[in-house]
C-alpha cells in the first residue's frame, strides 16, 4: 500500500501536467529515507527516544505562511509520511506544528492564484492524495492541534486517527467562502466523523469553531486548556502515544485496518475485515509473548513480529 493511492491517481490522469505531477510524488515515495528528510525546511521528522521510543513526530514549520499547503510543503510532507510508513519499529506518529498559534492555515492561496486551470486540478489531486497517505499510514496517527486548522489544515487533521486540540484552537472547513468546496477529503471525512447533517451545516455556513466546540461535536477526541508554551495539545498527544506504546504493534496495525475498512461497509462485511485483521496476528511471535507475559504476570516485550 506504500504508493497505492499515488499510483492509482497517476494512472487516472489524462493529461501531461497531471501525470508528471504524480510521477514526481511516486519517485520520492520510493526513495524517501530518514536521511533524505533530514534537511527539510518546512516539514520535519523526528524520532523520539527514552520513554517515547517508538513515537515519530512530523512537525510542520512554515511560519511565514502559517504552514500553508504549498508545493514545497507538500513535497516534504509526502517524504516524511513515506519514511514512517515503512518503519515497522514505529508504533505511533504525532502530527504537530512548530509555529505557535497555528496548526495549518490550509491552502497556499497566493501560490494557488498563480496557477493556471490546468495546474490547479493536478495540484488539488496531489493534495488529496497526500492527505489520503496520512489516513493510509499503518500505525496510529495523532494530530496535535494547537492553533488554527482551517480548510486543508483541518482536512489533514481529519485524516489522522485521533485528534487533540487546545481549547483556543480555531477550526473549520471554510472553502465555500471562496466559492469552492473542500478538496482534500473534508466533505467525506468530516461527515463520517460527526454525521452528514452536522457536516453539511458546518461546510455550508463555512463556520469556524473552537477546540471546546470541536470536542462537543466529535470533530476532536480531546480538548485541553492551552498552556503558556502553546503546546498543550502536543503534550496531551504525547501522553496518548505513551498509552499506545506498550501495545502489540502488529495488533495496532491490524486493529486500524479492521476499523478503517469496516466502518465503510455493512456489519457483515465489516466482520470479514475483522476476521482478516485477526488472522494477521495469529501466527505472530507477539501473540505468544502476550500469552506468556500474562501467564508469568510480567509486562510483555513485543518485537513487532
Amino acid at each position: 500500500m506504500a504508493t497505492f493511492t499515488l499510483n492509482r491517481m497517476h494512472l487516472l490522469c489524462r493529461n501531461t501536467h497531471c501525470r508528471s505531477f504524480f510521477a514526481g510524488f511516486i519517485q520520492r515515495a520510493q526513495l524517501s529515507t530518514l536521511e533524505s528528510v533530514r534537511n527539510n525546511e518546512q516539514c520535519k521528522l523526528e524520532y523520539l527516544g527514552g520513554e517515547n521510543n517508538g513515537i515519530a513526530v512530523i512537525s510542520m514549520n512554515r511560519p511565514e505562511a502559517r504552514n500553508a499547503l504549498g508545493k514545497q510543503f507538500l513535497r516534504e510532507f509526502a517524504d516524511c509520511t513515506n519514511v514512517v510508513k515503512f518503519d515497522k519499529n514505529l508504533r505511533v506518529v504525532i502530527l504537530r506544528s512548530l509555529v505557535k498559534g497555528v496548526f495549518c492555515a490550509g491552502a497556499d492561496l497566493k501560490e494557488r492564484a498563480k496557477m493556471t486551470n490546468e495546474e490547479t486540478g493536478p495540484f488539488v489531486a496531489g493534495l488529496r492524495a497526500s492527505v489520503s497517505e496520512v489516513a493510509n499510514l499503518p500505525m496510529p496517527v495523532v494530530a496535535a492541534i494547537d492553533g488554527f486548522a482551517l480548510g486543508g489544515g483541518l482536512e489533514v487533521a481529519l485524516a489522522c486517527d485521533i485528534r487533540v486540540s487546545s481549547d483556543d484552537a480555531k477550526m473549520g472547513l471554510v472553502e465555500t467562502r471562496l466559492a469552492i468546496i473542500p478538496g482534500g477529503g473534508g466533505t467525506q471525512r468530516l461527515a463520517r466523523a460527526i454525521g452528514p447533517a452536522k457536516a453539511k451545516e458546518l461546510i455550508f455556513a463555512a463556520r469556524v469553531f473552537n477546540g471546546k466546540e470541536a470536542a462537543e461535536m466529535g470533530v476532536v477526541n480531546h480538548s485541553v486548556e492551552q498552556n503558556s508554551d502553546g503546546d498543550a495539545a502536543y503534550q496531551r498527544a504525547l501522553k496518548l502515544g505513551q498509552e499506545i506504546l506498550p501495545q502489540g504493534p502488529v495488533a495496532l496495525r491490524a486493529a486500524k485496518f479492521a476499523i478503517n475498512r469496516g466502518s465503510e461497509v455493512d456489519i457483515a462485511s465489516g466482520l470479514s475485515f475483522e476476521e482478516a485483521g485477526y488472522s494477521q496476528v495469529i501466527n505472530t511471535k507477539d501473540r505468544l509473548e502476550g500469552l506468556s507475559a500474562f501467564k508469568e504476570k510480567r509486562p510483555p516485550r513485543f518485537s513487532g513480529e
